[in-house]
């Protein structure tokens, strides 16, 4: 796993809509990885990272959820929460790779980086269980960063 102080990796990936992300580390970014689609736990994160959106906006950070699921998993959960940011498809675990995460049981564990200035800030490993709460958590951090 990518450490603080790491240099940010250099990825791009399929979003929901089907459109090509590339994403630039320059700016305050949350990528958080997450198991699967349509898992409680992982609903309980992406409603809590949607429903905090508009103040990681505000603050000038943009959110990106990436699990091992495809675009079309992630089309239909995004329509079903109700989910506004980029779920990147990396069905490959390409993305997982950038950011030296396992993927040898088919998924990733719950691990989410915040990035700015080309580098890795922070890390997280909430809760696989309840990460309810985490999305503020990294929001306070990202505020602290001038953001």
């Amino acid at each position: 796993m990518l450490d603080p102080s790491d240099a940010a990796p250099e990825i791009s990936a399929t979003n929901q809509h089907g459109e090509t992300v590339s994403l630039a580390f320059d700016e305050p970014t949350v990528v958080y990885f997450y198991p699967k689609d349509f898992t409680g736990g992982c609903t309980i994160q992406a409603n809590d990272f949607q429903d905090a959106l508009p103040e990681y906006r505000d603050a000038g950070v943009t959110v990106y959820g990436v699990s091992l699921d495809d675009v079309e998993s992630h089309a239909d959960f995004a329509d079903e929460e109700g989910v506004e940011f980029d779920l990147l498809a990396d069905p490959d675990g390409d993305l997982a790779a950038a950011f030296d995460l396992d993927t040898s049981e088919g998924y990733t564990d719950r691990i989410t980086f915040l990035l700015a200035d080309g580098a890795v800030v922070e890390t997280y490993d909430p809760e696989l269980a309840d990460p309810e709460g985490h999305a503020r958590e990294v929001l306070d951090d990202a505020r602290a960063l001038g953001a």
